[in-house]
């Protein structure tokens, strides 16, 4: 009923009006009381992943929680972690509305949010706010693990993009657990230029050396495009490589639109969901092999079930990530996957998520990192 109520209104308003009650949810002690009430993640769920402890490797994607502040809800929700953002360092408004639009023939979305932030320093109190606040952390078995995804403001020029990363980066990265690096959006001019080998280099090589002056350095993963080719997907990883980076999140939403039904189809912007899903896990399987799998790799586009999240982890995922499924799933839909996810590792004869990642590749890769 809830459902129908919301998908009467317009898409963003939805969410907004979603976002608002779970905010209110999470200042009382329902959150607690759900985490209390529902039975603890199964123990073949829980993996570790750039040194970080996952109860379970479902994450809430970036784009749901540009604020930092549904983190209680989300981890009331069954997620294992959540990705903030993606925050720019100045407040921005994004794209005139509407912006957002549901494709349900084909279990899609298209966005052309825009970045749409209240800006680092807002993001930075609301994290700080969470890490302080111990009710928020007592009420959660396993507090969630806390990733923070940054960008660059529209109105900064390309050649100065990499200073609006940096700020980003100086500013959100102590208070989060992992950090990602946008450059895949294909909602703000220009993006995704920076998949270009010469200003990858330039971004990557700065924001490795003021991360490594952190006292505590932060695991950055680079977000990709899905609409790269393999040439370019190639030069990419090679950029990672040389500046250290963690791992990569494959991937973000797409410009194509093949084989869609619904009216909505010509709308500008990314789609996601349900069409993304074999081109996301292509993409996975390609840095998985590029990388000689030694890299991590989260996994995201198209996930509505448990197979689908299996097959981005056999496919190279060590994690995966979800925000269009949970809108035609429900808040029900993390718990129901989780607990598909764990029969199907035990079908395989799997004791635990790391050894199913990659498994879909039948030869031992070489690295080239060798």
């Amino acid at each position: 009923m809830i459902k129908l109520l919301l998908f009467r209104l317009d898409a963003e308003r939805a969410h907004k009006l979603t976002s608002a009650l779970l905010r209110a949810a999470g200042a009382t002690p329902i959150p607690g009381f759900i985490g209390r009430l529902v039975p603890p993640d199964d123990p073949i769920l829980a993996t570790e992943c750039v040194g970080l402890h996952f109860a379970n490797p479902l994450g809430l994607a970036a784009g749901f929680d540009k604020r930092a502040a549904l983190i209680g809800p989300m981890a009331a929700m069954g997620f294992g972690h959540v990705e903030v953002g993606t925050v720019t360092p100045r407040p921005q408004p994004g794209n005139p509305q509407p912006r957002m639009f549901r494709l349900p023939e084909d279990a899609a979305l298209i966005n052309r949010l825009g970045f749409n932030s209240p800006g680092m320093l807002a993001v930075a109190h609301n994290l700080r706010d969470w890490r302080r606040n111990g009710r928020n952390r007592r009420a959660q078995r396993t507090p969630p693990i806390i990733g923070v995804n940054i960008g660059k403001n529209r109105a900064t020029a390309l050649e100065r993009a990499t200073e609006d990363y940096l700020a980003a980066f100086i500013a959100l990265a102590p208070l989060a657990d992992y950090v990602t690096i946008n450059i895949s959006s294909p909602n703000t001019p220009g993006l995704r230029k920076l998949h270009e080998r010469a200003a990858l280099d330039e971004l990557l090589g700065t924001l490795a050396a003021s991360n490594r002056q952190l006292a505590q350095p932060r695991s950055l993963f680079l977000k990709v495009s899905p609409d790269e080719t393999p040439e370019q997907l190639a030069e990419v990883v090679q950029s990672g490589l040389a500046a250290g980076i963690a791992g990569f999140v494959a991937t973000n939403t797409t410009l194509h639109r093949n084989d869609l039904r619904s009216a909505r189809a010509p709308e500008i912007g990314g789609l996601s969901g349900q069409p993304l899903t074999a081109r996301a896990r292509a993409v996975i399987s390609q840095l998985y092999t590029l990388t000689g799998g030694q890299l991590p790799i989260i996994g995201v586009g198209g996930i509505a079930s448990a197979n689908d999240a299996y097959g981005h982890i056999c496919a190279g995922a060590s994690l995966v990530q979800l925000y269009t499924g949970l809108i035609y799933g429900g808040p029900t839909l993390p718990y129901t996957l989780k607990h598909e996810l764990a029969g199907l590792l035990r079908r395989d004869g799997f004791r635990t998520i790391r050894e199913a990642v990659g498994s879909a590749h039948h030869t031992l890769l070489e690295s080239p990192l060798a």
